[in-house]
């Protein structure tokens, strides 16, 4: 089930138009604020990026924090996207695994400025559009819990069903970490080195854990 999104106000009603110049909006404010930061970026430089007035701009934004959202909707929904390229309901649940993390490894890769920029400026997001951004985020970590689930199903993955949620967020960090220790890993690792290592890893750990007794529940 599909769940709410964050509904940004807009002046103008055609729907259309709305998704038009937002993604306008969404692809100027991203250069800007991946090269000033967003606390630097000032609306009117939006606004002149996209190629509109501020007034145009305020027509389908209220405030630069909604501009925010928008950009981390955006980037979020690529990710999610090009990850669920992955899924194929003729592949074994490990054969999909893998295909997914090298999807997913891959992206993180190819955005990583923008998943950068998302992970720093989230916190300068308002109370009231945060939980939308950290809901997606639960959302995105989901589709590795569906995989795992589908390989415990099939036999091709052996993992205790308590162990699926962290195996998902061990995956997600994983590929983060790419972007975020992109600094050091790239001394020592290509992509696909990087990549094929962390599956070997996990694929390991799930074999191990396959041999040891299921955690008690207190």
């Amino acid at each position: 089930m599909d769940r709410p999104k964050l509904k940004i106000p807009s002046m103008v009603k055609d729907p259309v138009l709305i998704e038009k110049r937002r993604r306008q909006i969404v692809d100027a404010a991203v250069e800007l604020f991946i090269h000033k930061g967003f606390h630097r970026t000032t609306t009117r430089e939006i606004a002149k990026a996209s190629g509109f007035s501020i007034g145009t701009l305020y027509e389908y934004i209220e405030s630069k924090e909604d501009v925010l959202y928008l950009v981390v909707e955006a980037i979020h929904g690529e990710v999610e996207r090009r990850l669920r390229e992955a899924l194929c309901d003729s592949k074994s649940g490990i054969e999909m695994l893998k295909e997914a993390i090298r999807h997913f490894f891959k992206v993180m890769d190819e955005m990583q400025d923008s998943v950068l920029l998302m992970y720093q400026e989230t916190k300068s997001l308002p109370p009231t559009h945060l939980p939308y951004v950290l809901r997606k985020e639960e959302e995105i970590t989901g589709i590795f819990e569906e995989i795992l689930r589908r390989g415990i199903a099939d036999g091709t993955i052996r993992l205790d069903e308590s162990q699926v949620k962290l195996m998902a967020h061990n995956i997600m960090v994983m590929g983060e970490m790419w972007t975020f220790r992109r600094w050091a890993l790239r001394k020592h690792y290509t992509l696909e080195q990087y990549t094929e290592r962390q599956i070997a890893l996990l694929l390991n750990e799930m074999a191990s854990e396959s041999s040891k007794e299921p955690i008690r529940k207190e």
